[in-house]
């Protein structure tokens, strides 16, 4: 089992009533979800953008905006800053976590595959170590 990091990046809520905007922050783990972080790394904004006449006729499909600082995401990943379960989900949608993040051994509904050969078993003769007496 790892050790977590005291560092973890995550969602701050902010916005108005049934219209919320998220900070994505990097922050301690013990901080409350709305308390000074120590960087934001940008902002996700979980409504869809509305789509134009022209847009629904041509059958495009709606997207949510976010906005991200790249290199200080790959920094605070580098330095071994956790993530939570929707950041993570928005670093995959980006780019910057391969699909198969977290390890398999993290996933819940990960069926094993072997990646290696059984062991074969090979016998050896006995050999006498000692020189025997005279």
């Amino acid at each position: 089992m790892t050790a977590k990091s005291s560092i973890i990046v995550r969602l701050a809520r902010f916005g108005r009533r049934h219209q919320p905007l998220y900070n994505i922050v990097v922050a301690r783990r013990q901080a409350a979800r709305d308390a000074l972080p120590i960087e934001v790394l940008g902002t996700y904004d979980p409504k869809p953008v509305p789509l134009s006449p022209q847009e629904k006729q041509q059958n495009v499909k709606p997207y949510k905006n976010i906005e991200l600082d790249f290199d200080r995401s790959k920094y605070w990943l580098g330095v071994g800053a956790d993530v939570s379960d929707r950041v993570t989900f928005l670093f995959k949608r980006a780019g910057l976590l391969p699909e198969q993040w977290p390890s398999p051994q993290k996933l819940s509904q990960h069926t094993k595959k072997s990646t290696t050969r059984p062991l074969e078993v090979v016998e050896e003769e006995a050999q006498t170590l000692l020189r025997p007496r005279d």
